[in-house]
């Protein structure tokens, strides 16, 4: 699939969105947009075509390398070493044609990974053949070596040694010319035989780069850049452009599992879709769903995929309506990729009964079209893994623009807002082979620990069956509740964070639960015990309206422990003030606590700030308080400013920098106002002791610093 057309809006469009800056430069680095040049490098009547981002070093550039699966290698390949060919770069062959040969064979062992690690030894051979370089008429011998990838770029390099550290690491290795052509600023000098690294610099003069019609000394780089490919382009010699990293998709699997591609191939082997009305192409029953590789003792063999065995779906005979009448096809054998799915199943959720269209445009637009704040649509928010960073995440967004371009949706993005969860964490325990033992067997006594008597190490790590830490949901929910299991996972730490598990820590959550329970049902009766006075104390008030305005910002910046902290505290103030759960009968002889009952005008706010959090406990109050809708059909509360900014608050007042008293003051102090208050403190007047004052530090209304005379 033709991803590449999309690379510029793929990297444009990540502007507008609401993702981690991380993802958002993996994708960046994905797509991998450079500006250059293309710069033909003759040969043999015929170019070499390299892309380089740094045109401007051309007159430094003293050999090329071609990648070994480059199809010009074997074209240009001598059949003898050339006068003067030094023996370091025959690698030890008789002619170029073996050398090359052998060093092909031999990379093709390697991935690309292994092939372009910086800290192995640099490789190739000569392949017998020179390139003329374009700037300066001067012969370049021409390489093959497996530093120099063929998917990126056009497979072939201009190697300037003095400004990269491969090309320097390779030309030191094959006695190959190191000429300077950027002016160091770190003072080494431009005598190259006294580098120990190459000079890389955006920052710098180009020198010696002049011929009869160009010259580019003194130039700065981005001027140099820019003179050079004018010349370039003037001459015939290449041109600008633009180069990605990113490569067109390939949408094929040789496996049954996936959707069958509805195309079918006629006797000359061309291609034609299957007309809509044969629509959808389903996978046929199979009995074997393995594929078949070659045969090791058989050179005839050819791998086969599990649907081209079935010859009876193969081999059809169709009319496609396009008035040539019955003719006999092939289908096409290979399946989709699972990503043929997961790339738009947001859009299936919104409509998935339809079986007219993938979503109601009207839907659609509904929930994810343009809107203020996501000029591209898409979901408000998405909750996934960092690892699908270059993979669904970039796919995605890809079929989102299709579908766009298509006119099928509004939205050209999928996602507007991504965030990535942390990890939950287990303890590990290992034995003296390395092998995984069961957690929940292990013993700890005096700081170690200890399985079936024998001594076991203890790492942090994920937690899974095969590590032998998993812990069982459905065994936290038995003993606890739903609501606990999730309350514990929210108040382990940020969301964005991996965290260790600690079963023993999950009994805090239930027991803020029970808490906030005891102050609204009577535990013995089983009774409601609120009241609906109008009568709330000043301090309840704002232990209230700060927590909805506390809890309001967590939940919607996801920081759902901070969140429950909230609630936790002002639960804390609640049980302390009306004495939840407190020992000693009421006036009537229940179970009800001496502190009185939570009035309904603080106790149902409660209840909705704990809805997005324990959702079967609140839906339960919030019946028991005599409501007969679901709270979820219930606006979240709003906190009354009045409540919110604290009456006072605490001025440190220090004297060279130490804490020599504390001021209460009002949160709206100006600051004139402040120092005076601070200078007149008798606890200031003390330690100053007499002493003049140079200086006076005001921030109001938390600070005020001192500076004696």
């Amino acid at each position: 699939m033709r991803i590449t057309s999309y690379a510029d809006r793929l990297l444009d469009d990540l502007d507008a969105l609401d993702w981690p800056e991380a993802i958002k430069l993996q994708q960046r680095n994905w797509i991998g947009r450079s500006e250059g040049a293309r710069v033909d490098f003759p040969i043999d009547g015929e170019n070499i075509t390299v892309f380089t981002t740094r045109p401007d070093t051309l007159f430094g550039a003293t050999y090329m390398v071609l990648a070994p699966e480059h199809p010009l290698v074997e074209k240009f390949t001598g059949q003898e070493w050339p006068e003067g060919t030094h023996a370091v770069w025959t690698g030890g062959h008789a002619t170029p044609a073996e050398a090359v040969a052998a060093y092909r064979a031999q990379a093709a062992s390697k991935s690309d990974v292994e092939r372009q690690a910086e800290a192995k030894d640099k490789t190739g051979v000569f392949i017998g053949a020179y390139a003329v370089n374009p700037v300066n008429g001067e012969q370049v011998p021409v390489f093959v070596a497996d530093y120099v990838l063929m998917g990126y770029g056009t497979g072939a390099i201009m190697a300037v040694p003095a400004g990269d550290q491969r090309d320097f690491e390779f030309a030191r290795a094959f006695e190959l010319p190191i000429r300077c052509v950027v002016e160091p600023t770190d003072g080494r000098g431009t005598d190259t035989s006294t580098w120990e690294d190459a000079f890389a610099s955006y920052d710098a003069k180009i020198i010696a780069s002049s011929n009869d019609q160009v010259s580019l000394d003194g130039l700065g780089v981005a001027e140099a850049k820019a003179r050079i490919t004018e010349w370039l382009e003037r001459e015939g010699r290449g041109a600008g452009t633009v180069n990605f990293r990113l490569r067109d998709w390939l949408f094929s699997r040789q496996r049954y599992w996936g959707e069958p591609f509805p195309i079918v191939y006629d006797e000359d082997g061309v291609a034609h879709p299957l007309p809509e009305s044969m629509l959808p192409l389903e996978l046929p029953e199979v009995e074997d769903y393995s594929p078949r590789t070659f045969e090791p003792d058989d050179a005839d063999t050819r791998p086969e995929t599990p649907l081209s065995r079935n010859a009876d779906w193969v081999n059809v005979t169709l009319d496609l309506g396009d008035g040539r009448g019955p003719r006999p096809y092939r289908r096409e054998t290979n399946t989709m990729p699972n990503w043929a799915g997961s790339c738009w199943y947001e859009l299936r959720y919104l409509d998935p009964h339809n079986s007219e269209k993938l979503v109601d445009p009207a839907i659609e637009q509904y929930w994810m079209g343009p809107r203020e704040g996501m000029p591209h649509g898409g979901v408000d928010l998405y909750v996934g893994g960092a690892e699908h960073a270059v993979l669904h995440l970039l796919y995605a967004r890809f079929w989102s623009k299709v579908l766009y371009d298509l006119g099928h949706v509004s939205s050209a993005e999928p996602f507007h807002k991504l965030f990535n969860q942390g990890m939950i964490q287990a303890y590990v325990y290992r034995d003296s082979r390395g092998i995984a033992v069961p957690a929940a067997e292990v013993e700890e006594h005096d700081g170690a620990y200890w399985y079936q008597g024998e001594r076991v190490s203890r790492l942090l790590g994920k937690m899974g069956k095969s590590l032998k830490n998993a812990v069982t949901p459905d065994e936290i929910c038995a003993e606890y509740g739903a609501d606990t299991l999730r309350l514990y996972e929210m108040a382990m730490g940020p969301l964005d964070v991996s965290r260790p598990w600690d079963t023993r820590a999950v009994v805090g959550q239930f027991r803020l639960l029970q808490r906030l329970w005891r102050n609204i049902v009577d535990e013995a009766s089983g009774e409601v015990t609120v009241t609906d006075t109008d009568e709330v104390d000043e301090e309840t008030l704002r232990a209230l309206h700060k927590a909805i305005d506390g809890v309001r910002g967590d939940l919607e910046g996801m920081r759902f422990n901070t969140a429950i902290a909230k609630v936790t505290e002002l639960n804390n103030h609640l049980t302390k003030r009306y004495g939840g759960g407190a020992a000693g009968p009421s006036a009537e002889g229940g179970g009800r606590r001496a502190g009185g009952a939570l009035p309904r005008s603080v106790a149902e706010p409660l209840v909705l700030l704990v809805a997005p959090l324990a959702p079967h406990v609140a839906e339960e109050l919030w019946r028991r308080l005599g409501h007969t809708d679901s709270v979820v059909h219930r606006d979240f509360p709003v906190a009354d400013p009045a409540y919110v900014v604290d009456e006072t608050v605490t001025c440190v007042v220090q004297i060279k920098g130490k804490v020599k008293a504390r001021l209460e003051v009002s949160p709206g102090i100006a600051e004139d106002e402040l120092e005076k208050a601070a200078l007149a403190d008798e606890r200031v007047v003390a330690a100053l002791d007499g002493a003049g004052i140079r200086k006076v530090i005001v921030r109001a209304p938390k600070l005020v610093n001192i500076v004696p005379a």
